[in-house]
């Protein structure tokens, strides 16, 4: 069981202090939760019922949420990841016509396909926020920011009473930039490695907040600044868990590479640039879910913390 601290809770509002204080959550944490983020409630509690409605569909329908070039950019069925997880999942979310696919896919209605366009504006509006303060945090230009392709997933834990105590979701840290997660609003399971004393934080739910996890590929461009938090989804209770994320990964022709403003005679870059699809298979094929295979591209040896 994790034990009882909190991660760092950042007030988007807070102008004066916002890029410093993201900043340090994801050197210290890499984990953090945001409140007054621009998203409004009523809508995440809508895409909420909106997840769960899809996720009721029959599974003929939920498995044409297919993706011809890559099958983990669709949908996840029962016993692909765990036996009680399943995810419905948007490639390229600030595609309008991938948004239009996604809810044609699914044969979403009218009034869904209307919260979902509206649910995945704001969330991106908002990586694309963060994102340009986490480069002014760094002492550049936030206006620079490239926000890359986002993937919107919406999971599903479907727990029973045998399922209390085993993992939802197994150790790892994510492989983007950078990921924000709406956690459900009555059952809790996400938990954090602690970065210093490894031990099991549990990010207990705060009602209308967003956390954010820092991955792999935002360890690099932050030039080893960032820490990418390890992190789990642990069955407290048997009932269904609803949560939604969006992953912002790396543009598809982009390489992952550290931020040209954070090298100088004084600091060269850690890691050299590579093919962000070509990591995510060595992830897999390394057995390195929490991040093992950076060192695969470290140009020097790590500093010491």
């Amino acid at each position: 069981m994790a034990v009882t601290k909190s991660v760092p809770v950042i007030d988007m509002q807070d102008f004066s202090t916002l890029p410093q204080k993201i900043v340090s959550a994801c050197e210290e944490w890499g984990c953090f939760r945001l409140i007054n983020h621009g998203v409004p409630s009523s809508l995440m509690s809508n895409m909420k019922d909106v997840t769960s409605s899809l996720h009721d569909l029959p599974m003929e329908i939920k498995m044409r949420n297919y993706n011809h070039r890559d099958p983990s950019k669709g949908y996840t069925p029962p016993n692909m990841a765990s036996a009680f997880f399943e995810s419905l999942s948007l490639y390229d979310a600030g595609s309008a016509a991938a948004v239009d696919n996604f809810c044609s896919q699914l044969d979403a209605s009218p009034q869904q396909r209307d919260i979902i366009i509206k649910y995945t504006s704001a969330i991106h509006d908002l990586a694309k926020l963060l994102g340009s303060k986490l480069m002014e945090g760094l002492g550049l230009n936030g206006e620079e920011f490239q926000e890359g392709i986002s993937q919107f997933k919406l999971n599903k834990y479907n727990y029973g009473p045998e399922t209390v105590g085993l993992q939802g979701a197994v150790m790892h840290s994510d492989a983007g930039f950078f990921t924000i997660l709406h956690d459900d609003d009555n059952v809790n399971g996400l938990e954090a490695v602690h970065k210093i004393t490894g031990e099991l934080i549990s990010v207990d739910h705060v009602p209308g907040t967003l956390v954010i996890n820092v991955g792999d590929a935002g360890k690099v461009w932050s030039n080893g600044r960032f820490h990418n938090v390890k992190h789990q989804v642990q069955c407290y209770k048997a009932a269904v868990r609803i949560t939604i994320a969006l992953f912002v990964l790396p543009a598809a022709d982009d390489k992952v590479q550290v931020l040209p403003g954070l090298v100088d005679s004084d600091h060269r870059a850690l890691y050299t640039p590579f093919d962000f699809d070509h990591y995510r298979s060595l992830r897999i094929s390394t057995n390195s879910p929490t991040g093992e295979a950076l060192e695969f591209f470290r140009s020097q040896p790590e500093l010491l913390n």
